[in-house]
């Protein structure tokens, strides 16, 4: 047993300043995601060019410096917020790999990119403006990261295809499909709530939505469920 005088070791050291070290993670955690989600907001409403540190820090509630100390310019934001949708759709397509059945794994993207649609419509308009406007500012994200993982979504459509479990069709061009009608609903949602003479579609308007675009999609793709056989 240790006496009260005993010298504290370096390993009790560091196992005191954990917890500590916790909380700060969990804090700058929290703060950076509040950024994000305000710059989100402030660059789908203004664009790059039309959007101002300033502003972002105004629409987060804190210090412009503040801002700076976890993101020292607007377009290391920019980049950030980019490379985080970027990040949600990659794993919406996991289901390509946790199910061999194509209507499983296809209608759970599509479902899965619907749900970000409706949940993130800002970040799916923040990614549609930078490619309206000449992908200047993630060529390297669409060719470092984007173009290998549609690979391996091509090399698995590709083998359904071979196996007779999909029609004859162009992989990229179905992909090309799905990315259209799913972020459909966020780019243009203005348009069609304007077109369903609402403010917004309710819950179960979105989840009919959703319903109806997998349905079309399977169809489009003559997909066959792997359960059948």
């Amino acid at each position: 047993m240790k006496s009260d005088d005993a010298p504290v070791t370096s390993v009790e050291n560091a196992e005191a300043a954990k917890p500590m070290r916790r909380r700060k993670a969990h804090i700058r955690n929290t703060n950076e995601a509040h950024l994000l989600a305000c710059a989100e907001a402030v660059f789908a409403e203004r664009g790059l060019e039309g959007t101002s540190t300033a502003m972002i820090a105004e629409r987060a509630g804190l210090p412009k410096a503040n801002l700076h100390y976890y993101f020292p310019t607007k377009l290391a934001l920019y980049r950030r917020v980019l490379d985080d949708i970027f990040e949600e759709w990659y794993r919406a397509a996991d289901t390509f790999d946790s199910s061999d059945d194509p209507v499983e794994a296809i209608g759970g993207y599509v479902r899965a990119k619907m749900e970000l649609s409706q949940r993130r419509p800002l970040a799916s308009k923040v990614w549609a403006n930078e490619i309206i406007r000449g992908a200047t500012h993630m060529q390297d994200i669409l060719a470092g990261r984007v173009k290998p993982w549609m690979e391996t979504r091509v090399v698995v459509i590709n083998d359904w295809i071979a196996r007779g479990l999909l029609a004859p069709i162009d992989a990229r061009a179905f992909l090309f499909m799905i990315w259209a009608v799913t972020q459909h609903y966020a780019d243009f949602d203005a348009q069609i709530e304007a077109l369903a003479g609402k403010r917004a579609l309710s819950k179960k308007a979105y989840d009919d939505a959703t319903e109806q675009v997998v349905a079309l999609v399977i169809r489009a793709c003559g997909a066959k469920s792997t359960h059948t056989e």
